[in-house]
């Protein structure tokens, strides 16, 4: 039995490891930490959750635990994994601390020096499919964020083949409120979202930007540019990537589809509809899934890309990733 702990288990996506994990049969969940609401009991804060004490980071006991979960803010997240590192623990983080692998690149994007740029270089970025080989007995797992799981999992078969093609790659994607989080902002409560839909952070603005373009270039290292437009919409969880892609060359989805099948045939979370059907949220809600649908218009390809942003995008990657890491069936806890 695996022993975990969970740290920031209050936030939308520490509710939702915990939900997970509570149905994980190798797996259980020791503590679980709040700085706002220690004291408490996790179903004080969420009814239908289990009776789970709250207790503050700092009274974490590492010493009884096999593997952390950081649902942290960034920084926060990075200080909280060495002190968990040193106690000889897994850390699989959720915030984007060990995602990118250049310090001067995170501090450009999060304004803040990176707490410890000693471990960049170990961490693993734990896209699963793209990572599995990587990931038995890793230490350090930097979990991916939920718009690049979106987009890289459905640019991952054309990247690594030999399809000509050519920029910019654009990707056109809408996220649910629950990935801005559970902290009130003007921008995300219920008069502004209601009856909206909005984008933001258009342009190169967005954090999770060099984190998808860092991948894209270790598919294919002329990778072509990538103009990504993030859009909220007016419902809880889910995102729709619709991500264009031209060639440089006639090239017909007969000729395409195969790089998709070849590689994400055994694969259990991902799920290549049938040509002609798109992707939606409903294929994916409340799963581990990443639903892809494969469209022509002319001589461009549209993918429709959709995943859970709280399971797949999230909390689900990482039990996903734990269950690499360990040795286990990788679909436990998530089927």
């Amino acid at each position: 039995m695996i022993k975990a702990g969970i740290y920031g288990a209050t936030g939308y996506t520490g509710y939702e490891l915990v939900t997970i994990l509570q149905r994980h049969p190798q797996v259980e969940v020791l503590f679980a930490t709040s700085q706002s609401f220690a004291g408490q009991l996790l179903s004080d804060v969420y009814p239908q959750a289990p009776h789970l004490p709250l207790i503050l980071g700092e009274e974490a006991p590492l010493d009884a635990v096999d593997v952390v979960f950081l649902c942290l803010p960034h920084a926060a997240a990075a200080e909280t994994a060495v002190t968990a590192l040193a106690a000889n623990v897994t850390v699989i983080d959720l915030s984007a601390d060990f995602r990118l692998k250049d310090a001067s690149t995170y501090t450009a994007w999060y304004d803040k020096t990176h707490p410890a740029p000693h471990l960049l270089a170990d961490a693993v970025y734990g896209l699963t499919e793209y990572a599995r080989d990587q990931l038995p007995d890793a230490k350090l797992v930097a979990t991916p964020g939920c718009y690049p799981t979106s987009i890289l999992l459905p640019l991952r078969p054309l990247l690594t083949s030999d399809l000509p093609i050519t920029g910019p790659i654009i990707a056109d994607s809408k996220s649910g409120t629950s990935g801005a989080g559970r902290a009130p902002k003007p921008g995300t409560h219920f008069m502004a979202v209601h009856n909206n839909f909005a984008p933001y952070k258009i342009g190169r603005s967005h954090r999770h930007l060099p984190e998808i373009e860092q991948v894209m270039h270790w598919f294919r290292a002329d990778a072509p540019e990538l103009i990504f437009s993030p859009h909220l919409l007016p419902v809880e969880r889910g995102i729709l990537s619709t991500i264009y892609v031209n060639f440089s060359k006639p090239v017909t989805l007969e000729e395409i589809r195969p790089y998709f099948t070849k590689l994400y045939a055994n694969e259990p979370f991902i799920c290549l509809l049938p040509e002609g059907e798109l992707a939606t949220l409903a294929h994916v809600t409340h799963s581990n899934k990443c639903a892809i649908g494969l469209t022509m218009a002319g001589n461009t390809l549209v993918i429709t890309s959709a995943i859970d942003n709280l399971v797949k995008g999230a909390a689900g990657q990482a039990v996903q990733n734990m269950n690499v890491v360990f040795g286990l069936e990788e679909i436990i806890g998530l089927l």
